[in-house]
This record gives C-alpha cells, structure tokens and sequence, in this order.
C-alpha cells in the first residue's frame, strides 16, 4: 500500500497548495491513502468545516489535528457528524468527535487511522497517550481487524515522540509526528517494521516564523509586548510529508522517504515511487 502523510496546512497558502498538489500526487504516484493535519489550516489557528471538505476534495482520506483542533467553534458540532475528521483521542471522555476510525483505502485495505497528542511542554491534563494507543491497537490489531495501522502523533518534545515510536513498534505501520512545523531528519523503519519520522513539518510559507508571518513572534522574542495577533505568512507555500511504502502481507513499513514539494526546501521525492 501506498501511504502518503502530509504535515500541518498553516493559514490560506499552505492549504491551497494542498488543494493544488495533492490530486497531481495522488495520481501521479498511486497513491492508495492519504492523512493530512489540518490543524491550522484557518488563518493558522484551527480549521472549519468548508476547509476540511475542500481537502476531502483534494483526495485526503483523513483530515488530523491537534491542539488547535477546536480554535474554530464551528469545529465542535462538525466533528460530530465527519467521521474523517479526527481530534486527539485521548481529550478528555466526552468531548466531541472521535479520535480514531476504521477506513478503507483505495486499493481495499483497511487502515485504523489514530490521532493522539503528546503532553510534554503541552496539556499535561490530557489521558495518557501511550494507554490511548494501547486501546486503540488492542481493539483492531493489525494483521487481524487493520490491514495497516496510522499514528498521527502530536507533541512538542522529540523524546516523547521518539519514545511514542517504539512503544508502538511492530504494532502500527506508521508513527509521524506533527505540530513543531520543521521536517526532521530521522525517517526511518524502526527494528519491528514501524515507519517513523519526528515530525513531518508543515505544508506553509517557510520564510516565516512555523508559517506565521515573522515580524511579530520576531517582536514578542525582543520585547515581550505583543503588538498585534499572529498572522499566517503569505508567501508559496513548501509541502512537506512522509511516503511509506505498507507491505500488503504483514502491514508494516518495506520503504520510508520525506516528500518535500516548493520553493523554499530542497525538493524531493520518495524514490522508491519515481
């Protein structure tokens, strides 16, 4: 299976390079699923309804997110009745929408998609994410119930992304972190076959402050007075995420590579799908 994950949209024009991509890369490399973070997907912070259909259109399967995933309140009464659109699953019990689901890719695999957030210099309020993942691999085990298993998983610090991984090895096809908007160096295939990378980076403006316009996070460093809010950058956007190649008999990862696609990083593709 052809699994492509691309990193958080930020602000209009990190999604519309999305919307203008990601149906060229969906079938220009065959692609059989697709998870995109959408989480700051509206004027950087959160993301509405109309946007979360738009990248349905484009060819998302899944649209992840994280902790701004309720700046838009539009987003609490949508996220009850889109089941393709998943909030951490381990918020708190009650909150609304799911964090998890069963879907079927295009090729006819069944891949558990799952959203969860780190708590690390974050929520330290939120339920264990490692018990989250744990109910959630122990209830549609991969090889029996998933065909594939997908981790979005949404921290600040490396180590808990890192450590995240290898709890999870050999039980999900891929573990890709989101939320710090910078693509990290350490894709690999974790010894039980597990597709890793820290973080995917952002689909955004990278002349910028983690896609939001410099001048004012650059004032906040220096003066510690806000002088305004913070705006996404409006320059071409980069995408950036994660290609696995999931072996159709034991639902782990065979080949790992970042996509990189724009103007500001070096470009690249996942070879193994030239």
């Amino acid at each position: 299976m052809r699994f492509l994950f691309l990193g958080d949209m930020v602000g209009r024009t990190g999604r519309m390079a999305v919307f203008e991509r990601l149906p060229g890369l969906i079938a220009d490399l065959k692609l059989d699923f697709v998870v995109v973070n959408g989480e700051n997907a509206a004027g950087g912070f959160g993301i509405t309804e109309d946007i979360f259909l738009r990248t349905r259109e484009a060819g998302a399967d899944i649209v992840s997110t994280g902790n701004h995933v309720f700046d838009q309140r539009e987003a609490l009464v949508f996220s009850a009745r889109q089941d393709r659109f998943l909030r951490p699953a381990n918020f708190p019990a009650g909150t609304p929408g799911s964090g998890s689901g069963l879907f079927e890719a295009r090729n006819g695999a069944r891949v558990l998609v799952a959203n969860v957030m780190g708590r690390v210099f974050m929520n330290p309020d939120l339920d264990d994410p490692f018990r989250s993942a744990d109910e959630i691999v122990s209830a549609c085990p991969l090889g029996e119930q998933a065909d594939a298993i997908i981790f979005d998983f949404h921290a600040e610090a490396t180590s808990e992304k890192q450590c995240f991984g290898h709890y999870l090895d050999g039980r999900a096809s891929v573990v890709v972190g989101t939320h710090t908007h910078v693509p990290t160096a350490d894709h690999q295939i974790l010894p039980g076959g597990t597709a890793y990378q820290s973080d995917a980076g952002m689909c955004g403006d990278y002349d910028s402050s983690l896609g939001m316009d410099k001048e004012e996070p650059l004032n906040r460093f220096l003066s510690k007075i806000p002088r305004g809010r913070m705006e996404p950058a409006q320059g071409p956007a980069t995408i950036c995420g994660l290609g696995v190649e999931i072996s159709d008999r034991t639902g782990l990862a065979e080949k790992v590579a970042p996509l990189r696609l724009g103007p500001r990083l070096s470009e690249v593709l996942p070879d193994f799908w030239a």
